[in-house]
């Protein structure tokens, strides 16, 4: 497993052993803001949790249902040092959601394509939960790059999104039970939003010294062709309904 994957499946622990810290008041931490969001008045046999809209210093805001606490640190990889973000919490039936930052040197960044990044994201998710891909599908937000994936492991079914913005990789998880479903996935994904996002970042010029970034891509092979992270939301339709993200 390269660098990049093994990164990748560190901030995945970090985001389900963040659980663990997660809390559901409603004071402001690590220097977020947050402020309560009505529900989708959507039919359910079961309660739908409180979701409220939580604005990171990271440059996004998105809905949660409740408040986590932010788990951040910094990761050295080959090519430098990654600051690390993580926000992890519950709904009462016990879905989980996450959402996580990456921040990479620039020169990393413009020595790989994006595929390159969300292709190491999967490879680590998928060793990281012992699972296997079950779709995947390319979307974008607000004009950047992504991937949407569903995952189908013993823990339960994973669906994700993984944006590259500039320099920062944004990674939304949401695990449950494909039995049970999580009906309020599709909310968490579609309310992302990058706030002053930075210029996309260009690929280096070949022969440059940007290669020094490490690898990205070495062990992840080629992308099946489904999806699988949460990508939208995980209620019915686990991968297909990601779509272009706009």
């Amino acid at each position: 497993m390269s660098s990049l994957s093994r990164l990748f499946a560190a901030v995945v622990t970090l985001s389900l052993i963040g659980l663990a810290c997660a809390t559901s008041g409603s004071s402001t931490s690590g220097g977020s803001t947050v402020e309560e969001v009505p529900n989708e008045n959507t039919p359910t046999e079961r309660p739908l949790a409180q979701f409220q809209k939580i604005t990171a210093p990271e440059g996004f805001s998105v809905q949660l249902p409740g408040q986590p606490e932010a788990q951040r640190g910094k990761v050295s990889i080959p090519g430098g040092e990654v600051q690390t973000a993580s926000w992890a919490i519950n709904d009462a039936t016990g879905v989980l959601y996450s959402i996580s930052t990456l921040d990479y040197p620039e020169k990393v960044v413009s020595a790989h394509p994006a595929s390159a990044f969300f292709n190491e994201g999967k490879a680590g998710l998928v060793g990281k939960l012992n699972g296997t891909v079950k779709s995947e599908e390319d979307i974008t937000l607000q004009g950047y790059p992504g991937k949407s994936l569903t995952i189908s492991s013993q823990s339960g079914e994973v669906r994700a999104q993984n944006f590259l913005v500039g320099p920062r990789l944004y990674t939304l998880l949401v695990l449950y039970n494909p039995s049970i479903g999580a009906p309020q996935a599709d909310q968490f994904f579609s309310s992302l939003e990058l706030i002053n996002p930075p210029p996309s970042i260009s690929p280096a010029p070949k022969g440059s010294a940007a290669g020094d970034g490490g690898t990205p891509a070495g062990d992840a092979g080629t992308t099946p062709g489904d999806a699988g992270t949460p990508a939208t939301d995980a209620g019915t339709t686990p991968a297909g309904d990601a779509g272009t993200r706009r």
